[in-house]
């Protein structure tokens, strides 16, 4: 095996201690720079997403019934939280509090045994008649929505079954999302419900 002349052991020496100083150097920078950096720079900020408003009117057996601005983060629950809590007297049953608030809905908390609608202009109907005032989608009974105009039974339970999961109508071409209540029948349900 050949012997190494010690002029390039020296030399190969010497290139090593050149790179390590040059990388000490460089890493003392990097972390210079990046100190001076954290001291100027602001603290990063986490916002949760959505993290918007949403403005909900609650009525009803609430309360203080009004306008609430709430994190569009939100659920029903809050909403009614914020309107003082139910009343005495309130069904919490008709609404879902588990839902997630929108901009501009409206919860209504009904009274128990209260004929929904009622006290909102609507007029009850009679066993086997047509509601005489619009109803709300977001109040009536099972009974109320069965009698109207191409509403049975089946169709009365999607309607509530939308209103729980969704935490009410926001409009009545919600109505649209219903299976079973198609162009036609939405023409002729439109106008006898309300919100």
């Amino acid at each position: 095996m050949a012997e190494i002349p010690r002029q390039q052991l020296f030399l190969c020496a010497l290139a090593i201690v050149a790179v390590a100083l040059v990388g000490a150097r460089y890493l003392k920078q990097e972390g210079a720079g990046a100190a001076a950096a954290a001291k100027t720079s602001k603290p990063v900020r986490i916002a949760r997403s959505g993290g918007g408003r949403a403005f909900v009117h609650v009525t009803g057996a609430v309360r203080r019934p009004g306008v609430y601005r709430l994190p569009s983060w939100a659920r029903l629950d809050l909403a009614v939280k914020r309107a003082g809590g139910p009343a005495k007297g309130a069904d919490l049953e008709g609404v879902n509090l588990a839902a997630k608030v929108a901009d501009g809905q409206q919860v209504v908390v009904p009274r128990r045994g209260a004929a929904s609608g009622v006290g909102a202009g609507a007029v009850a109907a009679g066993p086997g008649e047509a509601p005489s005032a619009p109803i709300s989608l977001n109040t009536a009974t099972p009974e109320q929505l069965d009698q109207l105009e191409g509403v049975g039974p089946a169709t009365a339970q999607k309607i509530l079954e939308f209103r729980r999961e969704h935490g009410g109508f926001r409009s009545v071409d919600d109505l649209k999302q219903i299976s079973g209540i198609g162009p036609k029948r939405f023409e002729t349900l439109k106008d006898k419900v309300r919100m």
